[in-house]
């Protein structure tokens, strides 16, 4: 009897998890690495810089829909950071922004493209940069 109890007790606050809550985030890499150039102050030098993204996707049913859409992603995310002045590239605050800005931008894409945001995050796992 005193195992029974324990089961239950344990259980219970799984059941009355929503199935919202319970549900997996699934991943998504723009592959390969994003490599392209940024505004450098400097005329003669041109800096560039290469990230890996990875997107975080509300749910795993969404890793068809990113693939197929990944060549809009990776051209997005491309020109966001193309667009970049040179000392926010360099900044872990300016990092952060155009983090952000990225997610902003393709969760807007994929609302017009699928009728969903589908983006949870956008998460850069390499960051290298050069100018």
């Amino acid at each position: 009897m005193f195992n029974r109890q324990i089961v239950v007790l344990v259980l219970l606050p799984l059941m009355l998890i929503s199935p919202r809550a319970m549900a997996a985030y699934a991943y998504f890499g723009l592959e390969p690495d994003i490599v392209t150039n940024y505004v450098s102050t400097s005329s003669r030098n041109l800096g560039y810089v290469r990230v890996t993204v990875e997107l975080m996707l509300e749910d795993a049913s969404f890793l068809e829909a990113a693939e197929h859409h990944s060549p809009l992603l990776r051209a997005t995310t491309i020109d966001i950071f193309g667009r970049q002045p040179e000392e926010k590239v360099k900044s872990l605050t300016g990092r952060e922004e155009i983090r952000r800005d990225c997610l902003q931008k393709l969760r807007q894409l994929m609302k017009q493209e699928t009728g969903s945001e589908m983006i949870k995050d956008v998460i850069f796992t390499k960051y290298l940069y050069q100018g």
